[in-house]
């Protein structure tokens, strides 16, 4: 049976040069209607837990999210999603540093704008944010990378970053950490202090 993740997987071939029909075959069979252009999987991994504690099935929505491996990528998705190929309402997230690429990738496709949202710095720093830092190190703690964390800390390097730099950088540090993170620091969130762009971002899906 055909699923979301065949879609995201056909579309991502289909930029990388591959052929087209297996996406537009897929999107009219699972009717899908939106997708969600993410930087990385770190970000999809939050949207996908937030939508979750909401009780939302996007799949079910016909709502695809796809992390493109890049804010630099952003053309060839829209350029195929959007007015000139599938037709499809895009929606995301960006960095502030990439937010100029996304803008260069609606306007040249013809696509709008809203439903797209800037972060601060980007999605990890607007979670450790909201989060608050004493409360980002008890979620480390609680996943068992205290004793990493301490060891990331005592390097000279981060002696002059704020403590909310620091637990950014430490994100980063393992492959795999940010896509971890992601899900479990959304998963901690309060209901009342959802990181402004992510949470306007699933108001308009």
């Amino acid at each position: 049976m055909a699923d979301m993740e065949s879609f995201r997987d056909a579309v991502t071939a289909w930029v990388a040069g591959g052929p087209g029909d297996p996406a537009r075959a897929l999107a009219t069979r699972l009717a899908v209607r939106t997708v969600v252009l993410l930087e990385g999987l770190s970000d999809a991994a939050a949207v996908t837990a937030l939508t979750e504690r909401r009780g939302r099935d996007l799949t079910a929505e016909g709502v695809c999210v796809l992390p493109m491996g890049g804010a630099m990528n952003v053309g060839h998705f829209t350029r195929l999603l959007g007015p000139s190929g599938l037709d499809l309402r895009l929606a995301g997230l960006c960095d502030e540093a990439e937010h100029r690429y996304y803008v260069r990738g609606l306007e040249r496709a013809g696509a709008p704008q809203q439903g797209f949202y800037v972060c601060a710095a980007d999605l990890e720093d607007e979670l450790i944010r909201a989060l608050g830092v004493t409360r980002v190190k008890e979620v480390v703690r609680a996943e068992g990378d205290l004793r990493p964390l301490q060891t990331f800390l005592a390097q000279p390097a981060q002696r002059d970053r704020t403590p909310q730099q620091q637990l950014r950088r430490f994100l980063g540090t393992k492959k795999g950490r940010k896509i971890h993170y992601g899900r479990v620091l959304t998963e901690a969130l309060d209901p009342e202090h959802v990181p402004a762009p992510l949470d306007a971002l699933l108001a308009t899906l």
